[in-house]
């Protein structure tokens, strides 16, 4: 991890006004064709003596429109400073943590579920235009434990979605239970394949093997596009196990989702896309004729701000920084393992995650409640779920194991 380095509070400061000087100044420039996106005066005070020692909520105000791919080159020069800030965003997930050594586009979308919807939309196009294929011939496939975005792209870009069963203990994806998948989607005339794989998933914090996915479709040399949802565990998982495949190190894997208002305890607002050079212009919408250097995202205008958010955190802790509260958060859940375990209590935990799946048996509903777990069902549940995160101290941890 060479080129993300920390920055102290000094310098995120410095760095931040300087990229809001080189934005549009609505007050002191003579602009007139844009639409008046910064915040109402008379609603939200922008003079304000504090807001010169912050800098995120000076972003706020000044509210600039990151409409647009700003990887692919030209973009709306009005907000140029904080653009650039986005595509550093951009290079240290790519780069640093996914390690990306090729040429690569990405944004900061809305979201994951955006993020994910964003990959099917650009390799439906892709088949749609490149192999001539019909919307009836492209399906796309995930795990039975994959975020319901799948779901969502699914309906909303009709294609049809397959869900590849998993182990109950393991949560795994075994190849006899892909193979079944696949043989049904044949039957169903689908030729072309969008697969989602999991980089921790919300339930239960478990990792999909990619290889059982690329194994077989390769083997039986079926067109397929590899989409890693790491939108949980795109700012843990790489940290916790290094040594993984769920990157652009996998020549399968085209695209990747992470999102910053998990993990990274970012404003809500701020999913990332990233994917290989040369695929965004499967997703240009070309009537974006006024927008200049067009647009190629799914939500079109999108806050500034929120990539200005991601780079704070980013430059306060440095890769060092995030590696160590990665492992304290991962010892913390070791440790409530440890306890479960010597209550008799049975739960599931991928390695080297820091979400705790608990089954539903071994614990009362009021005792859910009071603690906010999430179970996996709410009418029926079979599984509560702890998620050990800051705000997760051991000292809460052992006040919820006394009421169990």
């Amino acid at each position: 991890m060479q080129k993300w380095k920390k920055l102290s509070q000094l310098e995120i400061r410095k760095r931040i006004f300087s990229a809001l000087s080189e934005n549009v100044d609505y007050y002191t420039e003579n602009i007139i064709g844009l639409p008046a996106s910064h915040l109402d005066d008379k609603v939200f005070y922008q003079n304000a003596p504090f807001l010169e020692d912050a800098p995120y909520l000076s972003t706020l105000i000044h509210n600039p429109n990151h409409i647009g791919c700003h990887t692919l080159g030209e973009s709306e020069s009005f907000f140029k400073g904080t653009q650039e800030l986005e595509k550093e965003v951009i290079k240290v997930c790519a780069e640093d943590i996914l390690h990306c050594t090729t040429d690569y586009d990405g944004y900061v979308a809305s979201g994951g579920t955006e993020a994910n919807m964003q990959a099917v939309w650009i390799y439906r196009n892709y088949f749609m235009q490149e192999h001539q294929a019909s919307i009836d011939e492209i399906a796309l496939m995930s795990s039975s434990d994959a975020h319901y975005s799948s779901a969502k792209a699914s309906n909303v870009l009709q294609i049809d979605f397959y869900k590849v069963a998993v182990d109950e203990n393991d949560r795994s994806i075994s190849r006899e239970s892909l193979e079944k998948t696949i043989s049904q989607a044949q039957a169903d005339g689908k030729k072309y394949f969008i697969i989602m794989a999991n980089m921790m998933t919300t339930m239960f914090g478990s990792v999909d093997d990619v290889k059982v996915y690329t194994d077989a479709f390769t083997e039986k040399k079926l067109p397929f596009k590899l989409h890693i949802d790491g939108a949980y565990g795109g700012f843990f998982y790489p940290f916790a196990k290094p040594d993984n495949n769920l990157n652009f190190s996998n020549p399968h894997v085209n695209s990747i989702t992470l999102d910053a208002h998990k993990m990274l305890q970012a404003p809500y607002g701020t999913g990332i896309f990233l994917i290989r050079k040369n695929w965004m212009h499967f997703a240009n919408t070309q009537e974006a004729s006024y927008v200049e250097g067009q647009d190629f995202t799914l939500i079109g205008s999108r806050s500034g701000a929120n990539a200005i958010a991601i780079w704070m955190i980013l430059m306060t802790y440095g890769p060092n920084g995030w590696f160590e509260k990665t492992l304290v958060l991962n010892h913390r859940t070791e440790w409530l393992c440890k306890a479960l375990k010597n209550k008799n209590i049975e739960y599931y935990r991928y390695p080297d995650a820091n979400i705790v799946t608990i089954k539903a048996q071994f614990l009362k509903k009021a005792v859910c409640k009071k603690y906010g777990l999430i179970p996996d069902n709410h009418q029926n549940p079979k599984w509560y779920k702890i998620v050990v995160m800051d705000h997760v101290t051991i000292e809460k941890l052992e006040l919820f194991l006394g009421e169990v």
